[in-house]
């Protein structure tokens, strides 16, 4: 019986992929193998993804939803695709199915058939299954055959068309067979309006010539009110895809600095065991970027990515954001609720970026999750189980938040599991260099620029200068040097980034200056209180007392400020 079965698919005209609940492929049949060009024995057993570029079948295994008359080029020639979810006999999902064809094969039938007749025979299984509909008429331009997609498209069925002139289906717009006919040559993309409801549609149509004479058109309509609907929804499936991804892995890190090896060693070995990380380092040191290898370096990998920036969502709406809620839990709240970003990253990762800046309201809520792995939505009573691997980061000093009463200690003991330092890059300096052609080679990409290399003078100028926005610092001043190149010129020099030279006289001239009041010998925690109490008062001097302004430059909490402004007195 399995035998015969796999005879009949081998045998059918629709190529056939057909993936279990993990994706992975269990029917690749001979169609499939034709079209694709992959074979058989290299498809089954893989994951899809890993198979088929741009597949959509994990998307319909997440969504359960279908996608039918899904057009798009596969290589050389145009497919049509329907996607589906498959579904036992008690309903429940255990995969997903897509079926697609050549509609190459439409227009070049067409073509070549000897005569109506024949043609009609032929095409009438093809008619009947696609989506799209297709109309033909003969060299006086009377209809001679539609197919039930046509009827469904335009509102006019066979006895509206058939043997009538082809003008009959049209709303608003010329007849394109018509076109065809009088002209003999094809016409591609053509815009009309059709049938009673004015429908909006995309024609394709082509001369029918047998032994060099002409004996019809053929034309093809695609609807434009359910295309543009699928691209919008496609559009948004996108977005949705590329928050839930994680984009990067360690061969994206670069750098060679000891410093930098030690730390993507230890995160090689935290993606192997399902610990809390805990990333620690400045603004700019890849923080993220470690966060997404970490996760693609885990058994989680093909499961969702969720990240999330605690300073970015208020502080009213973080704890239905990370929980969600239930319906009527407070003004506004959607019919029947609304997940929460820890049951989004349910199976997968969920990245919680800046964590410092959490509110210690919602900090208790966080230490349930990690004590109990499950979470209770705002407005609900009931907990929800989940499993979820969690990545955390920040450039705060937690120890100082503790000691302030801004962060909860048995909160940090949690998160502090695995706890991974990024080194500045003022302590990497070594890998200026790398990094430097790395970004160069990404925005002559972006820019369409052809910018060789960097000269010496430059890279020097870029090793003496501080860094305090580090790697993602650097990037920015590659991409303003570039920006500021003239088209012919190929390599980098010192004068194309001006504005760093300042920048670096000014921090030389204000480490000097607080490097002779370092007094020999003096306690090291001193002399840091010292010069941070310095910087401060310098930076709210510049911002002209604006506290909220000075945060924002130092890149600390508001309440992390006024701690600091408390504890040096400062005005």
């Amino acid at each position: 019986m399995e035998r015969g079965m796999q005879l009949i698919l081998n045998s059918t005209h629709d190529a056939m992929i057909a993936v279990n609940l993990e994706g992975v492929i269990t029917l690749f049949n001979t169609a499939a193998e034709r079209l694709t060009d992959i074979k058989v024995e290299d498809a089954l057993g893989k994951y899809v993804g890993d198979v088929v570029v741009d597949t959509r079948l994990p998307y319909i295994l997440e969504t359960g939803k279908s996608e039918l008359n899904q057009q798009q080029n596969l290589g050389k020639i145009k497919i049509i695709t329907n996607r589906m979810p498959v579904k036992d006999d008690n309903g429940h999902m255990i995969g997903a199915i897509a079926v697609f064809r050549d509609i190459t094969d439409v227009i070049a039938l067409a073509e070549e058939i000897t005569n109506l007749k024949e043609m009609k025979s032929m095409q009438e299984a093809i008619f009947n299954a696609t989506q799209d509909a297709i109309s033909v008429v003969d060299q006086n331009g009377n209809g001679v055959m539609i197919n039930p997609a046509y009827t469904r498209i335009t509102g006019l069925s066979e006895k509206d068309v058939i043997g009538r002139p082809a003008t009959v289906d049209i709303a608003e717009g010329e007849s394109i067979h018509f076109k065809v006919i009088n002209t003999k040559q094809p016409v591609k993309g053509a815009l009309l309006k059709v049938g009673p409801g004015h429908r909006e549609v995309l024609v394709n149509a082509a001369p029918i010539i047998v032994d060099g004479e002409l004996r019809g058109s053929v034309g093809v309509l695609h609807d434009l009110t359910e295309i543009s609907k699928l691209s919008h929804e496609l559009k948004q499936a996108k977005e949705i895809i590329r928050k839930l991804e994680a984009k990067y892995t360690f061969e994206d890190i670069v750098g060679q600095d000891p410093l930098m090896i030690a730390a993507i060693e230890k995160a090689r070995n935290a993606a192997a065991t399902p610990a809390t990380v805990l990333l620690r380092g400045e603004s700019g040191t890849g923080k993220e970027i470690f966060a997404h290898s970490i996760h693609n370096s885990s058994e989680r990998k093909y499961r969702q990515f969720v990240r999330v920036n605690c300073s970015a969502i208020s502080e009213s709406l973080l704890e239905s954001e990370l929980f969600g809620y239930e319906e009527g839990a407070f003004t506004g709240a959607k019919k029947g609720g609304k997940k929460g970003l820890f049951e989004e990253a349910n199976g997968g990762t969920i990245f919680l970026d800046e964590i410092g800046d959490v509110p210690t309201s919602t900090q208790a809520k966080l230490l349930r999750v990690l004590q109990e792995r499950e979470i209770v939505r705002v407005g609900g009573t009931k907990p929800i189980n989940i499993d979820v691997r969690v990545i955390t980061a920040t450039n705060r000093d937690l120890e100082a938040e503790i000691e302030a009463g801004n962060f909860r200690k048995d909160l940090y003991y949690r998160l502090n599991v695995y706890p991974i330092s990024l080194p500045s890059l003022r302590k990497r300096r070594g890998d200026i260099d790398d990094l430097a052609t790395f970004f160069i080679k990404k925005f002559n990409q972006q820019y369409g620029r052809n910018i060789k290399d960097i000269s010496k003078e430059a890279l020097s100028a870029l090793k003496s200068y501080n860094w305090p926005g580090n790697v993602r610092e650097l990037e920015n001043v590659i991409g303003r040097a570039i920006i500021t190149m003239k088209t012919n010129e190929t390599i980098i020099m010192g004068e194309h980034i001006p504005s760093m030279g300042t920048q670096m006289d000014r921090n030389a001239n204000s480490n000097d200056a607080l490097y002779e009041n370092a007094e020999m010998g003096a306690d090291l925690e001193e002399v840091l209180e010292r010069v941070e109490k310095r910087y401060i008062q310098q930076i709210l001097n510049q911002c002209e007392n604006n506290k909220t302004k000075a945060a924002r430059v130092l890149n600390v909490s508001l309440r992390s400020l006024y701690y600091k402004i408390d504890k040096y007195g400062l005005i």
